[in-house]
């Protein structure tokens, strides 16, 4: 399990074809040192299983349905990816219930900055996970735990502090790309129950 609080941004240093699936390489300086193979790691979103290791490098095998419904599917050589590795027991519980499991992709809309320092990101979604957001609700984007400030129809916002902007790659987003999207757990569990 996860919060969605990113600890480090790290690079795609390879992304390779394994026939369906994907050998996707990460490098970041000493992220990976207190980590071990076959452990898990958020990355953009994505909840992956370590199958190489060094102390800077690790490498993930991406499955085809995660590259379906993932935008690994767009993803190149020197994207910056976000990272978290999988919550401790013991650890502080800062953020949300992220699974890892990306539900969809959504698009952005619009980036809108203003003067202090806050940015407000617009994002398209199919309405097919869009009933699961609600206002003031957490969401995930590219395994980042937000909070929904608006959302009307297959649209939503969230606005994104100076510091969520330094610490994630959600600075470098611009009209038309695409992120990873987990909506909140517990309204899906709450419309399973419902139909009970």
């Amino acid at each position: 399990m996860f919060t969605g609080i990113v600890e480090n941004t790290g690079k795609i240093d390879k992304l390779e074809d394994l026939g369906k699936k994907k050998l996707l390489t990460v490098f970041v300086f000493g992220f990976f040192s207190d980590v071990k193979i076959g452990d898990s790691v958020l990355v953009n979103g994505v909840c992956l299983t370590i199958v190489s290791l060094t102390v800077d490098y690790a490498s993930f095998e991406v499955a085809e349905e995660t590259i379906l419904k993932s935008s690994f599917s767009v993803s190149k050589v020197g994207d910056k990816v976000n990272l978290e590795k999988a919550m401790r027991a013991d650890g502080r519980f800062d953020g949300h219930i992220v699974q890892g499991h990306v539900d969809v992709t959504a698009q952005v809309k619009s980036v809108l900055s203003s003067d202090k320092g806050d940015t407000v990101i617009s994002f398209f979604i199919s309405k097919e996970f869009s009933r699961y957001i609600v206002q003031k609700g957490s969401i995930t984007v590219n395994g980042v735990s937000l909070t929904v400030v608006a959302v009307d129809d297959n649209i939503f916002k969230v606005m994104l502090i100076e510091h969520t902007l330094l610490k994630t790659n959600l600075r470098r987003l611009v009209k038309g790309d695409v992120v990873n999207i987990e909506v909140d757990v517990i309204g899906k569990y709450v419309e399973r129950l419902m139909k009970v």
